[in-house]
């Protein structure tokens, strides 16, 4: 993995988030969702009569739509190591990056609760002295996660700030 400081252009070189983020956000989605489908299928035939069963499946189409859209929304994250900070870009109608220098990091954790362990993920949350300014990387792989976590920590300590 190249995070040199620039790109060919000059312009920082952006990582994306690994696919197995997008997997399990999805695998969620479909759970919820088919469960609500069923449940609501099923309660309304037995109250409401079987024509009525059939609005479960205003569900799926709350699914589908879904889908679309957590594609899309993976597809946003990214990040990208400069000389002096870490860029962290996201959002599809509202983009938002966030800049943290790395001399104002005060704590990097490496977190991953047991469904991200299933899926081979881990998040990188990054603490400055501003609680306003924290920032996380979410669906790294583990070796990703902690090579970051490390160079952050390195970084922040050189620049003689919060480390």
């Amino acid at each position: 993995m190249d995070t040199g400081t620039a790109g060919e252009t000059g312009g920082p070189v952006w990582v994306g988030l690994p696919g197995g983020l997008l997997s399990l956000r999805r695998l969620l989605l479909v759970g919820w969702l088919g469960l609500f489908a069923v449940v609501t299928g099923v309660v309304l035939g037995l109250f409401a009569g079987p024509a009525w069963a059939a609005c479960g499946a205003v569900w799926l189409v709350v699914l589908a739509w879904g889908w679309v859209l957590l594609g899309r929304n993976w597809r946003s994250w990214r990040y990208a190591e400069r000389a002096d900070d870490l860029l962290i870009s996201r959002g599809v109608l509202w983009r938002e990056e966030t800049v943290v220098p790395y001399g104002r990091m005060q704590l990097v954790e490496v977190t991953s609760g047991p469904l991200e362990r299933r899926f081979g993920l881990a998040s990188v949350q990054l603490h400055t002295a501003a609680a306003a300014t924290d920032a996380k990387i979410p669906g790294l792989a583990p070796a990703e996660a902690e090579r970051l976590r490390d160079r952050l920590t390195a970084l922040g300590e050189a620049r003689s700030a919060g480390l």
